[in-house]
């Protein structure tokens, strides 16, 4: 397994029972059974394709009968009889993310712990969970093979753990440890964020509210990335 999917099976608690949403050949769960850490799981995936994949790793492990296929979308494929405790859900944008956790949320499916791992959109990720009395119990900022992720890992709570801002931002842990990466992360960002504001600006049409959008967030990056300069 990669430092992404490594990472992830660190920030899943023992004993839980694993829904593992988009699975990635169910190498996550594989491991996760493999290493003792959890009993059951579900690899679900809404293609059958990387769904047949799954089955056959997860044979060849020997694991089919801790390991179950699912084939559908998003927790559409898990049911109250599975018992799940912990949702993994990563590598697919915030926006969808924060989709499928609205559409079990709305049939009262609440799960006590969340591993997610966005790859575009993390704050509105962060946001929801805010907005769903989820606290943030973990967060970190890796770099692989070019890329960089965001892993979050939230619990269910009975109040709402306010974030302020920058928190929703940036992720209140990744804030605190701001490691190599998140200097390498942001200063990409900032200079995205400034070409963009270029191409808004130069537009015939201009959109206002996204260039007040893209200012805001130059404003945002800059104050950070420069704040331990001075």
């Amino acid at each position: 397994m990669n430092l992404r999917l490594n990472t992830l099976a660190k920030m899943v608690d023992s004993g839980s029972r694993v829904a593992d949403i988009g699975t990635d050949h169910a190498y996550l769960p594989i491991e996760l059974v493999k290493n003792g850490k959890i009993d059951f799981a579900i690899a679900s995936d809404v293609a059958a394709g990387p769904l047949e994949n799954a089955k056959t790793d997860i044979a060849e492990a020997g694991l089919s009968a801790k390991i179950e296929t699912r084939l559908g979308n998003g927790l559409e494929t898990v049911t109250h009889q599975d018992q799940i405790d912990t949702v993994v859900i990563a590598g697919m944008g915030g926006k969808l993310m924060v989709d499928i956790l609205d559409a079990a949320w709305s049939k009262e499916y609440q799960f006590d712990t969340l591993v997610l791992e966005p790859n575009i959109g993390e704050a509105g990720v962060r946001n929801w969970l805010m907005m769903h009395n989820y606290q943030i119990m973990d967060e970190r900022l890796i770099a692989e093979a070019g890329h960089t992720y965001e892993l979050i890992k939230a619990k269910l709570t009975d109040t709402k753990h306010d974030l302020s801002e920058k928190e929703i931002f940036f992720g209140p842990f990744i804030l605190q440890e701001k490691n190599p990466v998140f200097y390498q992360k942001w200063e990409g960002q900032l200079t995205y964020n400034q070409k963009l504001l270029q191409n808004l600006n130069k537009a015939k049409k201009k959109d206002e509210d996204r260039i007040n959008e893209v200012n805001h967030h130059i404003k945002l990056i800059e104050e950070e990335i420069n704040h331990d300069l001075k």
